[in-house]
């Protein structure tokens, strides 16, 4: 591990403007976030109580997920867009723990991340970090450190967690997703966190708090979130809320769901496979 300690601020970074990184940051008890950051993250507890446990378990979900697709999967390869900063444990280590060849690219449009992201993976050569945004599908698919490190011949295992939200009807999330899914292998996993909108006051809290904060995020509805898997076969459950969702784990304890708490309907986890 490389001991230097990344360039603080990072270059492009306003520490005056919140950033949705950031924000999960503080949300999640970390320290690589500004006073902006830590307000915008006050905002979200009011408007959605409880809400940094929503986001420690959409990162469980996350790590889970991962596991699930390397050790079940057999996927050796991962993308992770919209990774955000590093965490207490890592879409990295929670693949490598499986697999200890498995090849990660991280991918977030926040300069932090880059620089952190390379501080901390310095001497790994199986895992890099690329600045890029999940709505230029192209750029990331094209990016030379992107075919560097993964093999599109082989499944890939693609991650948008806590992320697709931020993409507005408007910009096209599902035809997103079905640009970075095509030039994928048969076998590869598409694994999504995303907010739902049953009609629970802690989702449209979250969603209010996401628009005033950072200026986007929507929660919706469960079947319109159901199409941005693409049609593609899913791992069961499916589509569900995540203490209710257990891939990896089949024999768990699934809690009906009119026993979870508001907070623990803020967020659903799904993993399809391409056929």
């Amino acid at each position: 591990m490389n001991d230097a300690a990344p360039e603080w601020p990072a270059p492009g970074i306003d520490p005056d403007v919140p950033s949705a990184a950031r924000v999960y940051d503080a949300l999640l008890g970390g320290r690589d976030n500004f006073k902006v950051d830590r307000g915008a993250a006050e905002i979200f507890e009011r408007l959605s109580p409880r809400v940094r446990e929503a986001a420690r378990l959409n990162r469980s979900a996350l790590l889970r997920g991962v596991r699930y697709m390397v050790g079940e999967g057999g996927i050796g390869q991962i993308l992770d867009i919209g990774c955000g900063l590093p965490a207490e444990e890592n879409t990295h280590e929670a693949a490598q723990g499986i697999d200890p060849d498995a090849r990660v690219v991280y991918v977030d449009n926040d300069p932090m991340v880059l620089s952190h992201g390379r501080a901390l993976l310095a001497d790994d050569r199986t895992t890099t970090v690329v600045t890029a945004d999940l709505r230029d599908p192209s750029g990331i698919l094209a990016n030379p450190d992107v075919r560097a490190h993964l093999d599109f011949d082989r499944p890939v295992g693609l991650v948008i967690a806590g992320t697709i939200m931020q993409i507005a009807e408007g910009e096209s999330p599902d035809a997103i997703i079905a640009e970075l899914m095509a030039p994928l292998a048969s076998g590869s996993h598409l694994l999504i966190t995303a907010w739902p909108d049953t009609g629970e006051p802690a989702q449209h809290g979250l969603s209010r708090a996401c628009l005033e904060t950072l200026g986007n995020g929507w929660c919706r509805p469960v079947e319109r979130l159901e199409r941005h898997f693409q049609g593609m076969p899913m791992v069961p459950p499916g589509l569900e809320y995540i203490p209710r969702w257990h891939p990896g784990e089949p024999d768990r304890a699934v809690p009906a769901v009119d026993d979870l708490a508001p907070f623990e309907r803020t967020h659903m986890a799904g993993i399809a496979v391409k056929p």
